[in-house]
């Protein structure tokens, strides 16, 4: 009887150890497999380049929304910790010649004068340039937006949402105001944008935008070669990253799979399906290719799980897919990086709309370069007039005493 026990209680638990090693190789896919971090300095150091750029850009988008363009120094100052500006403002302005001018003026009309700031003229003449080249590029950005909302459950996305990344796609600041009241056959703006609730729709389907980066790729180096290429992404793993063998044939294995592209329906896949991760990897990759410098915040990206389906754990497929993208940790803050678009610190899949970048950046090096020519110039000035003093003062008579 003993013996029987045993051999039913053997029976039970191989049966349950054989269902548990079924439902691990079907989820394995998603969650079993995991890839250490390594730190790639050469894509720290592309967003580290960027870090004096971005709060230039924050302190003259502050400026800029303020009535007339114009702001006192001190309320300024009061905005430092908002601005994530480490030190005064007034030292911000003067490191920065070319982007603001000093004033004085009241802030009421019988209160004493105070210290104000405005743009320069230099500041204002790359303003118009911005606008020059943001309707140059009109058809770009107008393909960028509904792309997204291609992209996007039911076609729609909340327009609150996509105000916060207007910057990380390249969108001017008054885009649903200008631009999308202008192509009426693609956008539609629903709801109350007063309570935040408004939403904008894609009005039209356009064959020709739905198409990823990826599928365009494909389709060229077919044209090229004459040979049938299949869509699938590149995988370029680091200097010095290995993957475990088990990983690298589950990276083949994974690559094996049909493409699936982001434009695609997928509301019939199950979320924690291999095919949904494929997609997953998909939606993420033609975000990151839209995107102005290929690489987006993850909490930017986490905005959007529910328009995009992606599931709560959707940042793990940036150290999961370690060949395709990079996870750069560096101020403090998830970025999602594409690695194809970088070689080194340097950005090779460059957008159009970058011009307008590469314009600020000269801007403020010409402030810069100015600002370190005047020191060198007062430097030289007091050795000048030290030296002189000396000089000045070997040569005066010696007074003597007594005879």
């Amino acid at each position: 009887m003993v013996l029987t026990r045993i051999s039913l209680y053997e029976i039970v638990k191989s049966l349950k150890k054989a269902e548990e090693g079924s439902i691990g190789r079907q989820t394995r896919w998603i969650s079993s497999l995991k890839v250490v971090w390594k730190k790639d300095t050469r894509l720290d150091e592309a967003i580290e380049k960027d870090k004096r750029y971005k709060q230039c850009a924050r302190v003259v988008k502050e400026v800029l929304n303020e009535p007339g363009q114009v702001i006192p120094l001190r309320y300024l100052e009061k905005r430092r910790e908002r601005l994530r500006l480490t030190f005064k403002a007034k030292s911000f302005v003067d490191m920065n010649p070319c982007l603001f001018e000093i004033y004085y003026d009241r802030i009421k009309p019988k209160s004493e004068p105070v210290q104000f700031i405005r743009p320069t003229p230099r500041l204002r003449a790359f303003l118009v340039d911005e606008e020059r080249i943001y309707a140059e590029n009109e058809p770009l950005l107008v393909s960028k937006l509904c792309r997204l909302l291609m992209m996007a459950k039911d076609h729609v996305i909340c327009a609150d949402k996509l105000v916060h990344v207007k910057r990380d796609f390249g969108f001017p600041n008054d885009f649903l105001v200008k631009l999308v009241p202008k192509y009426p056959n693609y956008f539609r703006l629903i709801g109350s944008p007063e309570q935040g609730k408004s939403f904008l729709e894609l009005v039209s389907w356009n064959p020709d935008l739905a198409k990823s980066t990826i599928q365009l790729r494909a389709q060229d180096e077919t044209l090229k070669t004459g040979v049938r290429v299949r869509p699938n992404f590149n995988v370029k793993l680091p200097s010095g990253f290995f993957l475990r063998k088990e990983m690298r044939e589950w990276t083949r294995d994974w690559l094996e799979q049909d493409y699936i592209s982001p434009y695609e329906d997928v509301s019939h896949l199950d979320q924690a399906s291999k095919e949904m991760e494929k997609r997953t990897v998909g939606v993420v990759h033609e975000l990151l290719s839209l995107s102005l410098l290929k690489r987006v915040p993850v909490p930017t990206l986490g905005k959007f799980c529910d328009e995009f389906r992606f599931s709560n754990a959707f940042s793990t497929v940036f150290t999961r897919h370690s060949g395709i993208f990079y996870l750069s940790l560096k101020g403090g803050i998830k970025t999602a990086v594409l690695r194809e678009a970088y070689k080194d610190d340097e950005l090779v899949d460059r957008d159009p709309l970058l011009a307008i970048k590469d314009k600020f950046l000269r801007l403020l090096e010409d402030g810069w370069q100015e600002r370190k020519d005047r020191l060198k110039q007062h430097r030289e000035q007091v050795q000048k007039d030290r030296d002189l003093l000396l000089a000045a003062e070997s040569n005066e008579p010696i007074e003597r005493l007594c005879d």
